[in-house]
């Protein structure tokens, strides 16, 4: 079986080593294997779950509950209601996000058509009576 150092697995997942390290530290990789001089091992299957462990903690979880997660997982078939539920809970958050991205995205635009017809015209004032202005 291939495996991976950790400087390896950190530049595959553009994290730092100090990131995998911290991981290691709060007991997000349980799974990974240790040579008896101290080096981690990392299998493949272990990249695969440093990257919902990433997922998770992009979408907003804190590491407390991910922490949860992964003794679920370590804890097999009886928490599987458990895990669809965080993945239930997580997506409802990203949705929201999404939402939230989408909203500023608009604002953005608009800022940008703003300011960029604006400097056609060589002034804000095209844009007076349009309630499109520099802060409205």
């Amino acid at each position: 079986m291939k495996t991976f150092s950790i400087s390896t697995v950190a530049k595959e997942l553009d994290l730092t080593v100090y990131t995998l390290r911290y991981c290691d530290k709060e007991r997000l990789m349980p799974f990974v294997e240790w040579t008896p001089n101290g080096t981690r091992l990392f299998k493949e299957t272990d990249i695969s779950a440093l990257k919902i462990v990433e997922c998770l903690k992009a979408s907003g979880m804190p590491i407390k509950e991910i922490k949860n997660f992964i003794d679920w997982c370590s804890d097999g078939d009886s928490t599987l209601q458990q895990r669809y539920d965080i993945f239930m809970e997580r997506k409802a958050t990203v949705e929201a996000q999404k939402e939230e991205l989408k909203k500023t995205m608009e604002i953005i635009e608009h800022k940008c058509f703003y300011y960029k017809t604006a400097l056609e015209a060589g002034t804000e004032d095209i844009h007076k009576n349009k309630k499109i202005g520099g802060l409205d």
